[in-house]
């Protein structure tokens, strides 16, 4: 590994296919703001944050003000030299009602960001999911209600009738399950039947969403390029007693989502509690066929045993002499080569990277500059992983830092930063950190 301080040397690519993908991603909430503009309703996260929920009571009203500023942040993909720009679209900007009538402003809104993109000689990959369920939907019981599948599949039509044209890289959902486990699943105690329910029902209701969406598209878009996006990190246990529980995060946080879709059946260790969910075709109605399997992933998960927890489980402390970034995430660059190995392998699919990245605190120095080598070293390092996967056969054909800019970062707020352009918050500017020149320069050493 580099050291943190100090680094210009690129990684080697040699392995990378010579059409290999450079790209950035984003998502709605939390670079878009305006979020009483224009027909909008509040999705979950708005409610998250009217309730003083999020770190230093942050909301994503404003966020980067892409909404307004999209074209700025567009002239900085170009800066970069991209090839694609992952973004999502907001259900309730587009459906304020979760489902029925379309708002027309707020579906012109991403006419205007695709037409952008493209006419800036950028591909746009379109994620349908990021998180943002209408509030009206989840009054309804949101994804622990099945009806919530067709609503989605629904949605999926709508923007695929109206973007399809122009767009054909869609993505169903970002991270199901870190929205499930996150929601439902982690909480409460080892008696809560109930809101183990929940999760069940959650995970499986999202999974029929991702079928029906994927023949939702396909039907509407020729030539379409359909997938998933997981968070894939290896489990490893804290100490040694804690394999078992490493065993059981692994089918929830890795494969619960991946299995069904690409292999049709649930892992064995959640399959039980799954079968009171599931009606005959199911399996069937779940295992469309994609094109791809994206994979978001920072370092690998570290889990203890929690018995008396509602899953018996939890993120544990990472072993002793691991790195840690400066929000305490774990950097072993061999453990995502091996996650993307393991994901080629089990799914055999093409692999695409749409989420790696390091959160920090950055700041601006005295000259106005962020010098932030420590990110430049991971990306170093992690893309690195990535050449070392495909020389050992992994079929990698893309890779997407996360992210273009700094945003709000979920329950963290503005606390935390990701991007490689400082966002200044109060005036909304953009500056280039020292790591968006550092990956303009191998995006353009990578075409030569």
């Amino acid at each position: 590994m580099l050291p943190r301080d100090g680094v210009t040397q690129l990684p080697p690519i040699a392995a990378l296919r010579r059409d290999f993908i450079w790209g950035v991603s984003t998502s709605s909430f939390q670079i878009e703001g305006a979020t009483r503009e224009d027909g909008r309703s509040p999705s979950v996260w708005d409610t998250r944050g009217q309730k003083g929920l999020i770190a230093n009571h942050d909301t994503g009203d404003v966020a980067c003000d892409h909404y307004h500023r999209y074209r700025e942040d567009i002239a900085l993909m170009q800066r970069l030299g991209l090839q694609a720009y992952r973004f999502s679209v907001a259900w309730p900007r587009v459906l304020p009602q979760g489902r029925g009538l379309p708002n027309e402003l707020g579906l012109a809104f991403y006419d205007r960001l695709i037409d952008g993109i493209l006419a800036a000689g950028i591909e746009p990959w379109l994620c349908l999911y990021h998180w943002d369920l209408p509030q009206v939907l989840d009054d309804l019981g949101g994804w622990t209600n099945r009806d919530c599948a067709g609503w989605f599949a629904d949605y999926a039509a709508l923007v695929a009738d109206r973007y399809g044209d122009r767009v054909k890289r869609f993505a169903t959902f970002n991270e199901p399950s870190i929205f499930t486990l996150f929601g439902y699943g982690f909480g409460g105690d080892a008696g809560d039947t109930a809101g183990l329910d929940l999760l069940h029902r959650a995970i499986h209701h999202v999974n029929l969403g991702h079928g029906a969406a994927v023949d939702a598209v396909r039907e509407r878009v020729p030539g379409s390029s359909i997938g998933c996006i997981h968070n894939y990190q290896l489990c490893r246990p804290s100490t040694p007693g804690d394999a078992q529980a490493a065993e059981l995060c692994d089918a929830y946080w890795n494969r619960a989502f991946p299995d069904p879709q690409c292999l049709g059946s649930y892992p064995s260790l959640i399959q039980a509690a799954m079968e009171p969910h599931m009606q005959a075709g199911d399996l069937a109605r779940i295992q469309r066929p994609v094109d791809w399997i994206g994979v978001n992933h920072y370092g690998p998960t570290f889990v203890k045993t929690v018995p008396g927890s509602r899953l018996g489980f939890a993120t544990g402390d990472r072993w002793p002499d691991i790195p840690a970034t400066p929000i305490g995430w774990p950097i072993v660059p061999e453990a995502f080569r091996d996650t993307l190995l393991t994901v080629a392998k089990r799914y055999g699919l093409p692999v695409y990277v749409l989420e790696n990245g390091l959160g920090g605190h950055d700041k601006l120095d005295q000259s106005g500059a962020v010098i932030d080598n420590e990110r430049i070293a991971y990306l170093h390092d992690y893309i690195g992983a990535v050449n070392d996967a495909a020389g050992a056969g992994a079929d990698i054909r893309g890779y997407f830092v996360w992210s273009l800019l700094d945003n709000f970062e979920w329950d963290s707020g503005y606390g935390v930063r990701f991007g490689l352009t400082y966002v200044d918050y109060p005036t909304q500017k953009r500056i280039p950190k020292a790591s968006f020149h550092w990956y303009r320069d191998l995006i353009k050493a990578a075409g030569t």
